[in-house]
């Protein structure tokens, strides 16, 4: 990862974020009022709870398998798929192998 002209990160998004034994590990690449972009590692067999969340978010799988459960329907994700989470809709992550994703998400 190097930085760009006025502070840019410039690189691979799989190099953002690094995996953890027993852990996800997240990084925010930028926050504005308008949404964020967060990075996420999963190791195998971690998960993130059903929730909801009041804006739409979309992800992009950037390396592994993991499987996203929007709505009550479980989505198998693999290298380069992406998945759009409406707002106030429950969804749920879940590692069936480590995985890395960036999380897009935007508000009205």
């Amino acid at each position: 990862m190097t930085r760009g002209d006025m502070g840019s990160v410039v690189g691979p998004i799989v190099g953002l974020v690094d995996y953890q034994a027993g852990a996800v590990v997240s990084r925010t690449i930028l926050k504005k009022d308008a949404g964020s972009v967060t990075v996420f590692a999963f190791d195998r067999g971690q998960a993130l709870s059903e929730h909801t969340v009041p804006y739409d978010a979309l992800v992009l799988l950037v390396d592994g398998r993991g499987e996203i459960t929007v709505g009550g329907t479980p989505h198998e994700l693999g290298e380069g798929d992406t998945i759009l989470m409406p707002a106030n809709v429950p969804h749920a992550v879940r590692a069936l192998e480590r995985f890395k994703m960036a999380l897009i998400m935007l508000r009205a």
